[in-house]
């Protein structure tokens, strides 16, 4: 017996706004009992520019999160505390490696509670962290959105997070079509499988013209020394201070450090669905090897896309999971291939899913690699900066040890983000679609910089990576 299509319901997910909650965050938590963490939050950037920060939390009370009641305020509670821990421990010329109880305690709490790590996750900036301005209009508008945290309170770092929550909401419909697409593959009806298919290709193509309107209002110099290190998880970070992690200390005196990924795109799960839903198969960063031509993915192995998936919250990862179990539209699509309708339809979807990751890498081309390489050529001959966080951090690793440098999720960044990339044209049915998918970056996919196969080292977004002049990464998709 085939396994059922998934409730939305069940897995909250909302057949309007998707991933995003069905009504809007809470802006603050309505008990006064959690005003000392709102305070805070408040006037998060002023306590971080006047290097106040860890002293006002080190004198915070530890605060129970029994009065939270309705998921909405654990998810603003966990968001709060989230935005706290990342600047007590980035808020300084040196990155602290312990949490103190007054946060770590109820972190730890709504961290179990929401079923992620005790980090600041992509939910954290992005799924919990925004609001429309007026209610009568839509959410995937960017003229309707504000947010409700930053660490810098500049225009940029809200229209980074923007970005992200426009193309969640206006992905959202997609997931209820694609549903219905798997319902009537089952069914054998191919005409309805080829108008959703049409109607996915058209809204990724949407989401393109959102992903690029990041360069209205996010300036890279600004992304890159300001906003970016607060981003910052603890995995990877020796070379920015931790070389251990971070503990999150409760008063037991038996807390251990834990090392996680900073915020990621690849932990949004509008952009997995896409991929499981048309069979693309993302395997090991390095594996390169591919399935026969019309035969069906194999079980998912254990790589950074599916580790990703434990920073989401526990109910998103499980409907993803669902999802793997009951998609069919590769199989189905390969076993008509006579429909020439419906072949093509898919491979649109392909294409079209493909340019948004070309996007991408262009986007991180602008925002990391040129602002890396100028931030590098400033700083030779010159003392190390007082202040140590990721922007400025540099490499000490020679000769073979950097072709092994790891990225976020230790996992190798550059070949992760152009695998992943490849790896969207593979199921593609015709001959064309085949030649035209899996011939490498397309038109100006990157910014070339420099001689060819010059290579330098770059302190991402939660580990160091090697780049060459075509290849970049900044929060994969």
């Amino acid at each position: 017996m085939l396994p059922s299509i998934p409730q939305l319901s069940d897995y909250d997910v909302s057949k309007d706004y998707g991933f995003l909650p069905q009504e809007p965050p809470l802006e603050s938590l309505p008990q006064a009992y959690y005003r000392p963490w709102e305070n805070v939050a408040r006037n998060l950037q002023g306590l971080i520019l006047t290097k106040r920060i860890r002293g006002v939390v080190d004198n915070l009370p530890i605060l129970s999160t029994t009065y939270l009641e309705t998921d909405a305020e654990w998810r603003r509670a966990y968001m709060v505390l989230a935005f706290i821990s990342h600047a007590y421990v980035w808020g300084g010329d040196r990155p602290a490696e312990r949490v103190p109880p007054s946060i770590s305690i109820p972190f730890i709490a709504t961290c179990n509670r929401l079923e992620v790590p005790t980090v600041a996750t992509y939910a954290a900036v992005v799924l919990w962290n925004y609001k429309p301005l007026f209610d009568d209009e839509p959410v995937d508008s960017l003229e309707n959105l504000y947010t409700l945290n930053t660490f810098t309170g500049s225009l940029d770092e809200s229209w980074f997070y923007l970005v992200s929550v426009a193309i969640e909401a206006r992905g959202a419909p997609i997931i209820p079509l694609m549903l219905h697409a798997i319902q009537a593959a089952r069914n054998g009806d191919r005409a309805t499988v080829t108008e959703c298919l049409r109607s996915f290709a058209e809204r990724l193509d949407e989401l393109g013209s959102l992903l690029v309107r990041m360069y209205e209002n996010c300036d890279p110099h600004v992304f890159y020394h300001r906003i970016r290190p607060f981003l910052a998880g603890s995995k990877n970070m020796s070379d920015a201070g931790l070389p251990h992690g971070v503990i999150f200390d409760t008063g037991s005196g038996t807390d251990d450090y834990v090392q996680y990924s900073g915020g990621s795109n690849a932990q949004s799960s509008i952009i997995q669905f896409f991929d499981l839903v048309l069979g693309i198969e993302h395997r090991p960063t390095g594996s390169a090897v591919k399935q026969p031509e019309g035969s069906p993915p194999p079980p998912p192995s254990k790589n950074f896309i599916h580790d990703m998936r434990t920073y989401m919250p526990g109910p998103h990862a499980r409907f993803l999971e669902h999802v793997s179990q009951i998609a069919n539209i590769r199989q189905f699509v390969n076993g008509h291939k006579h429909d020439r309708a419906l072949a093509t339809a898919f491979d649109a979807c392909l294409a079209m899913l493909r340019a948004f990751r070309d996007k991408h890498i262009q986007m991180v081309s602008r925002y990391i690699i040129v602002k890396s390489r100028e931030s590098r050529n400033s700083q030779s001959g010159s003392p190390r900066p007082e202040r140590l966080n990721i922007a400025n951090s540099k490499d000490s690793k020679t000769g073979d040890e950097r072709k092994n440098l790891k990225g976020t999720g230790g996992t190798a960044l550059i070949p992760f983000l152009k695998q992943a990339r490849d790896e969207t044209g593979e199921p593609a049915i015709d001959a064309w679609a085949r030649r035209l998918l899996n011939n490498g970056p397309g038109v100006d996919a990157g910014v070339r910089m420099g001689k060819m196969g010059e290579k330098m080292e770059i302190v991402g977004l939660a580990g160091v990576w090697s780049v060459d002049d075509s290849d970049g990464g900044i929060c994969h998709w």
